[in-house]
């Protein structure tokens, strides 16, 4: 006969086991979902009959701190608050590109972009505020590269807020405010070179 105690250690073994067995399934699950989430490096374009008309884009670097404006051609709608989410979705694109100065994940990032007066609100998808990487200058570079570029298209715009699917949201990854309202503005900066005189010991 089997005693008691090996009979209760068989069980909590084979409880143990199951447990296991779940605890991984479920990670095995939610790996399989983040590496899913972003299978298109470029969002797919909706359908547009609109010839493609030069736009200027905000290119961040996190090499040296900089913020470009670059000379593009895209293919945007006629209303106004598609236009900007067309086009901020075509800028966070290029983030996704192998050779971008400024990597991003791949995926769509703006669901909406709602225009109220002199006030732009966009929202943000929460997929890519949980994937954007975190720290001070690569958050402040992709905000400024936001704002930059939907200023230079929405001049009438005069401040830009952000929402993250649908609702106010402390920071993009840890550090750049989405609370607060940034004035609309051009956001371009190129690091000044230091002189020969401050190079030289």
């Amino acid at each position: 006969m089997i005693p008691r105690y090996q009979r209760v250690l068989f069980w909590i073994l084979i409880g143990g086991i199951a447990f296991m067995a779940a605890f991984l399934l479920h990670g095995c699950r939610q790996a399989h979902k983040r590496l899913t989430a972003f299978n298109d490096a470029i969002p797919i374009a909706a359908p547009t009959s609109a010839n493609p008309e030069d736009v200027t884009l905000y290119l961040a670097n996190d090499a040296d701190g900089s913020i470009i404006d670059t000379r593009s051609q895209v293919a945007l709608p006629s209303d106004p608050g598609l236009r900007a989410r067309v086009l901020l979705d075509h800028l966070i694109a290029q983030y996704a590109l192998p050779d971008s100065a400024h990597p991003l994940q791949p995926g769509p990032a703006v669901d909406d972009v709602f225009l109220l007066d002199n006030q732009a609100i966009i929202n943000l998808r929460s997929s890519f505020v949980g994937n954007h990487p975190s720290g001070v200058l690569v958050e402040d570079l992709t905000i400024k590269s936001i704002v930059g570029t939907l200023h230079a298209a929405l001049p009438d715009v005069k401040e830009i807020r952000f929402l993250v699917d649908g609702s106010p949201h402390d920071t993009l990854a840890g550090h750049a405010d989405l609370q607060r309202t940034y004035p609309a503005t051009d956001t371009s900066f190129r690091p000044t070179p230091p002189s020969e005189e401050a190079t030289q010991p």
